[in-house]
Parts: structure tokens; C-alpha cells; sequence
């Protein structure tokens, strides 16, 4: 009698310890998995590009300098041209040798890449903004604007 006292004894431990343990898998089982963020992961390229308001659009550097920096590009100096008569956005190499060029032009989309070496330069790249611009930095939402405000 001493016996079937242990046996059940050991019969109802096991049936606690692994109600309890499929208590926990159930109840931490039933949490929803958090999806991780997407983050876009932005390559730097190495050199320095200069942006010119070419179109006499106000902003237009401004937008132009953050499309290119969240596309990996360093930015280091915005201003306005003297000229602002540019229908399409322009890059200008200082350095045909910079290996970002071929970057750069891909990213805004056009084969307008003239070369003007100047061995005074400080940046690598200069891009004169066009009256394009719009179409570059936002494809979806470029037709809708006004080139004239």
C-alpha cells in the first residue's frame, strides 16, 4: 500500500510539473512577434558634392542636398547660381576621377555629366539643379508642381 501511495504520489508531481510547463510555452507562445523595422541601408560614397539652385525655384537646393544625403551622398555646401535659367538638373565632375560620379549620376537619373577640371576645386561633384529637380527627389509627385512658384 506504501507503493501505490508513491506512484501516485509521482504520477500527480508529474501531471503539476507539466501542466505548469505547458502553462509557460502556452502562455509566452501566445505573445505576437514584434516584425523588426526595415532599415534601408544607405552606402556612403566616398567625396564631397556641392548643390546650386540653377532653376530659381525656391528650395531647390535644399530638397536636392536631403534627397542626396539620404542616398548616401556628402553634401557639403549649397548655394544659389548666379544663373537660374536651368530647365534640367546638371552635374558638373571637378574630379573625373571620383569613383562616385557613376553614383551620383544614376541617382538623379541623368547623363547630363559635363567635365570641367579645375585643380583649384574643393568638391568632387557639383550639381546645378534644373527645373526637374521635383521629378528627381519626389518621381511620384513631380508632375503635380508648378515650376512657376
Amino acid at each position: 500500500m506504501f507503493q501505490n501511495y508513491s506512484k501516485a504520489h509521482h504520477l500527480n508531481f508529474a501531471v503539476g510539473v507539466s501542466s505548469a510547463v505547458f502553462a509557460v510555452f502556452l502562455f509566452t507562445g501566445c505573445e505576437e512577434e514584434k516584425q523588426a523595422p526595415v532599415v534601408r541601408e544607405v552606402r556612403r560614397i566616398k567625396g564631397e558634392v556641392e548643390v546650386l539652385n540653377s532653376c530659381s525655384i525656391k528650395g531647390a537646393a535644399v530638397k536636392m542636398r536631403s534627397f542626396l544625403r539620404n542616398n548616401g551622398f556628402d553634401v557639403v555646401h549649397i548655394d544659389n547660381e548666379r544663373l537660374q535659367n536651368y530647365d534640367e538638373t546638371i552635374i558638373v565632375l571637378r574630379n573625373p576621377e571620383w569613383e562616385g560620379a557613376q553614383a551620383l549620376a544614376a541617382t538623379l537619373k541623368t547623363k547630363n555629366v559635363l567635365v570641367l577640371l579645375n585643380k583649384n576645386a574643393t568638391v568632387d561633384a557639383v550639381v546645378h539643379t534644373g527645373r526637374d529637380f521635383q521629378q528627381i527627389v519626389e518621381p511620384d509627385q513631380g508632375d503635380q508642381h508648378d515650376s512657376n512658384k
